[in-house]
């Protein structure tokens, strides 16, 4: 189960969530050059700078912004969680029912979705994760191919 720590129950692999990639470095970076100009000391007097700073420190820790899916993160009214937790299934990928409906609306919106459940399936999760980690090293995100609109329907 460590190992699925980082794997939605749907598939998608936490490490390519622009929360955990891109948003992280950059407020990570920002953090950086808001120390070396010196806003952490004479910044304090702007409007909501120890508000907006606290946000970038949570923004800057990807565990802390989002901890993933399977400790709470993500869309708190998720179907395809919930669907999973009561077929007391790891992934989706364990159901009898999968690709089923809510995957499939799922999957318009993340188009390697289901090839990726197919290729964790034929190599393994610790491979499949390996795999992932390196496409993370490309600096690829799911930003990058989402397609938007899309709606998972509700339980």
């Amino acid at each position: 189960m460590d190992d699925l720590r980082l794997m939605t129950y749907c598939g998608l692999y936490c490490g390519l969530c622009s929360t955990r990639s891109r948003i992280c470095q950059q407020a990570s970076a920002l953090r950086t050059s808001l120390l070396r100009e010196g806003y952490d000391s004479w910044g304090q007097d702007l409007p909501n700078y120890k508000g907006f700073r606290a946000f970038l420190d949570v923004l800057a820790d990807p565990g802390r912004s989002c901890p993933g899916c399977r400790a709470g993160g993500g869309p708190p009214f998720c179907g395809i969680r919930k669907c999973a937790r009561a077929r007391g299934v790891d992934t989706c990928l364990q159901c009898d029912d999968y690709p089923c409906r809510r995957i499939c609306t799922l999957g318009a919106g993340y188009p390697t979705l289901v090839a990726d459940g197919q290729r964790l399936v034929k190599i393994g999760v610790s491979a499949w994760i390996a795999e992932q980690e390196e496409r993370r090293g490309t600096g690829f995100c799911y930003a990058d191919i989402r397609c938007v609109p899309y709606e998972v329907p509700p339980d």
